[in-house]
């Protein structure tokens, strides 16, 4: 452990957006107040839509600072974490979605620690839905027959690529390595890409120890606007350069891919 360097109080900073999810930021924000440790120095809230159940959150107390800004208009997941990320003074940053529920008081610490060790990209927490059941958020690359083997065949995923954006940590130098999420992408598949590129920088995503409730529903399965944005998002996966790099750089077959791997 002698050669990781160890996060210190107040070197961890929190980008959450909420698009209309007020019940649940309030209730994120109480859990983030019980974190122990110090180690978040700020959570910058963007509200991407108008909500007035948040209006009053400024004028309330937090043991950390809490920003929040306010979109004219909504914009892209991507865009508004990178926006909330930019040029920031701490040496770790954490993407966190709004319905995502804390029972770890020491769930930064952890997540931290791992992501401090050298190499890594990115430290994330295993996700639970709110029966305690694990959710599939470590997945295989969505090429067209994986995902004919995961929709249609209902086979669970042979191996893990990437993870998905509901709760990651990351050290400052690997976020600004990567340049953050690329904001062509609207919604879906940004988090695929993420992980794709800090692969190919050499960056390592690491399982902590720890996990999460996740209360996440895929709204691409309800709603057009949203299935059509998912599909968009594959398309322009499919053509990236990231993806052409993992289709002949990672396993084809195997229980674990590449560089990813719990501790």
């Amino acid at each position: 452990m002698s050669s990781i360097e160890m996060p210190f109080q107040g070197d961890l900073v929190l980008s959450v957006v909420s698009h209309g999810h007020g019940s649940q930021v309030r209730q994120l924000l109480a859990d983030l107040s019980q974190v122990e440790g110090g180690l978040i120095s700020r959570v910058v809230l963007t509200l991407n839509v108008p909500e007035p159940m948040l209006e009053a959150l400024s004028e309330e107390c937090f043991p950390f600072v809490l920003e929040v800004r306010r979109n004219e208009l909504p914009l892209g997941f991507g865009r508004n974490h990178n926006r909330a990320l930019q040029d920031v003074p701490e040496g770790y940053v954490c993407l966190l979605n709004p319905d995502v529920r804390l029972e770890d008081s020491q769930l930064f610490y952890w997540l931290a620690m791992y992501a401090a060790k050298p190499g890594v990209g990115c430290a994330y927490p295993v996700q639970v839905n709110e029966l305690g059941v694990m959710q599939d958020s470590e997945r295989e690359l969505p090429t067209p027959t994986a995902l004919w083997r995961r929709r249609v065949l209902g086979k669970k995923e042979s191996r893990v690529d990437w993870v998905n954006a509901a709760c990651m940590v990351l050290p400052r130098e690997a976020w600004v390595a990567v340049g953050g999420f690329d904001e062509r992408y609207f919604m879906y598949c940004e988090d695929v890409d993420l992980c794709l590129r800090l692969r190919q920088a050499g960056y390592s995503l690491v399982r902590a120890p720890v996990q999460i409730v996740h209360a996440g529903q895929r709204a691409s399965r309800r709603r057009w606007d949203h299935l059509r944005w998912h599909v968009a998002s594959l398309l322009r996966l499919w053509r990236s350069p990231a993806y052409r790099w993992a289709c002949n750089a990672l396993p084809a077959s195997g229980a674990g891919a590449g560089n990813i791997g719990a501790p």
